[in-house]
């Protein structure tokens, strides 16, 4: 058992880290709102509440472009994972009681799908600190407290954007508590969570209606997955009353930012059996295309990825062949040295590999 001292050694490492993390990204996010702040000054004001609103929704947008590829790797890859979902189950049933045959049976199953479950994750990692960073930003802005190089040196600027308004709202002011009384902010903070809520809601609603297969949609799970579309958006009602105007400003602005992504992202790339995929080949078959054929030609690019992202193992032997690629169940491919001493290319099937129990049968 650690002993107190060691958990709070590493409590402060872990502290220690984090900060240094963050550091890094106050500097690029306060630096992207003062610029985008300087570009709408001359049009309203340097202390004028549009000009640091409209600041505020470019400086989301600029995010959320920078962060589109990690958005695209992980939904694809959980795309993939559920059109490999009938080979898993298929798996997890025949190895049920054999854990470790199971569990290289999924590995091998991977490798031949060119699927990576951890890409799904690993992009929504790489997201948070930067949502943090933005959140925090704006946060120690309605405080007074200055995060970042660029809020931190110009200490004006910090005063006007704790100062500013829009629509007669502080974007420093709280929904609560109500010290002046119920006005300008209150309604406006009410107008932005129900924003939150609606478009929270729909982003989770238009993926399970139009991006879901019918399978995804039984069991525990998918009961799970259907409280949560409600439970979510209510989650913005009790914490919304205490976001000061300017975070609400970035949380709408992203709400509706990911609800036309995931839109574009499902109309041009749904996943197969599902409503959205039919819609797609539809108009695939309008324009004299083989929904199958592009289907394919996807699949067969994805594998590709994989296989380039994951080094071949070479090795050398006496007789001169050079294995390039040797998975069980597979192809073997070989670089052979001719008689003329022109290399050729050999191609066999590698056998797999059996259990036990298959070579007594």
């Amino acid at each position: 058992m650690l002993s107190p001292l060691v958990i709070l050694g590493l409590w402060s490492g872990i502290q220690s880290l984090g900060h240094a993390v963050m550091i890094p990204l106050y500097w690029a996010v306060s630096g992207l709102l003062v610029l985008f702040h300087k570009l709408w000054s001359p049009l309203f004001g340097a202390d004028s509440g549009w000009s640091w609103t409209l600041a505020i929704v470019f400086l989301t947008v600029a995010i959320r472009i920078i962060l589109i590829p990690l958005f695209v790797k992980q939904i694809n890859t959980s795309r993939q994972m559920q059109l490999i979902q009938p080979k898993m189950k298929a798996i997890q049933e025949k190895y049920g009681d054999d854990r470790q045959r199971a569990g290289v049976e999924m590995q091998n199953l991977y490798k031949e799908e060119g699927v990576n479950p951890a890409a799904s994750c690993l992009p929504l990692l790489l997201q948070m600190p930067i949502f943090l960073a933005l959140f925090r930003v704006l946060d120690g802005a309605s405080r007074g407290i200055p995060r970042g190089k660029f809020l931190r040196d110009n200490p004006d600027l910090l005063e006007s954007l704790r100062h500013s308004h829009i629509f007669g709202a502080n974007l420093s002011g709280r929904f609560l508590p109500l010290n002046n009384g119920f006005g300008g902010t209150q309604i406006v903070a009410i107008v932005l969570i129900i924003i939150m809520v609606v478009t929270l809601f729909y982003t989770q609603l238009q993926l399970m209606r139009k991006n879901m297969p019918p399978e995804a949609l039984t069991g525990p799970m998918a009961q799970q997955q259907k409280m949560m579309i409600y439970l979510f958006p209510l989650m913005y009602l009790f914490t919304g009353v205490s976001f000061p105007i300017g975070v609400m400003i970035y949380w709408s602005t992203t709400n509706i930012w990911t609800l036309g992504q995931q839109e574009i992202l499902i109309r041009s790339n749904p996943t197969p059996n599902t409503p959205a995929y039919v819609d797609w080949q539809e108009r695939m078959r309008a324009k004299g295309k083989d929904p199958d054929e592009v289907e394919r030609r996807r699949r067969e690019k994805g594998k590709r990825k994989m296989v380039q992202a994951t080094p071949a193992a070479v090795s050398s032997s006496e007789d001169g062949e050079h294995p390039v690629v040797a998975r069980q169940g597979v192809t073997r491919q070989t670089v052979r040295k001719g008689s003329d001493g022109t290399k050729q290319v050999v191609r066999r099937q590698q056998p797999a590999r059996k259990t036990r129990a298959d070579r007594k049968k």
